[in-house]
């Protein structure tokens, strides 16, 4: 049998995925560092109430106790600061709101993702920490009160 060494090559596209990895400092932004039930630490001061939490600017109460006194008003307020996303915090459990609350937002298409406070707060710290123009409204529910590590 003869090999026939005159056949061109087969191209081949190799196509790479490059990921930049290195650390970046976040230490002049606000960031979640801790939370549990009854309250968030953002920069490791703590916070008991609701409060709205962005990367370059000092967090400011939120005047929700419960996700059940949610107004339309509520987010007008947050679209104030033109946010690219808010990440909404419902407490324990991921609840979700009625789209004529957030319609403010929407109609800016300012993005609304609800998930529970924990997710909240991770994902927060990861959207800040891309560079996102990202806005944490977490509600830390004051009837229930508690101190449930998390």
């Amino acid at each position: 049998m003869e090999t026939s060494y005159n056949t061109p090559p087969v191209p081949v596209i190799i196509r790479l995925a490059i990921m930049k990895l290195h650390s970046s400092s976040t230490e002049k932004y606000q960031t979640v560092t801790g939370y549990d039930r009854s309250g968030v630490e953002i920069n490791a001061q703590r916070f008991d109430y609701s409060v709205l939490v962005m990367p370059e600017v000092a967090p400011r109460p939120w005047p929700v106790a419960r996700f059940e006194d949610l107004t339309a008003a509520h987010f007008e307020a947050i679209a104030a600061d033109k946010p690219d996303v808010v990440i909404l915090g419902t407490g324990e459990q991921q609840r979700f709101v009625h789209p004529r609350l957030v319609a403010s937002l929407s109609n800016l298409r300012i993005g609304v993702e609800s998930m529970d406070s924990h997710a909240a707060c991770r994902t927060y710290n990861i959207l800040m920490g891309e560079g996102r123009k990202v806005t944490l409204a977490l509600i830390i529910d004051t009837d229930t009160g508690g101190s449930k590590a998390a």
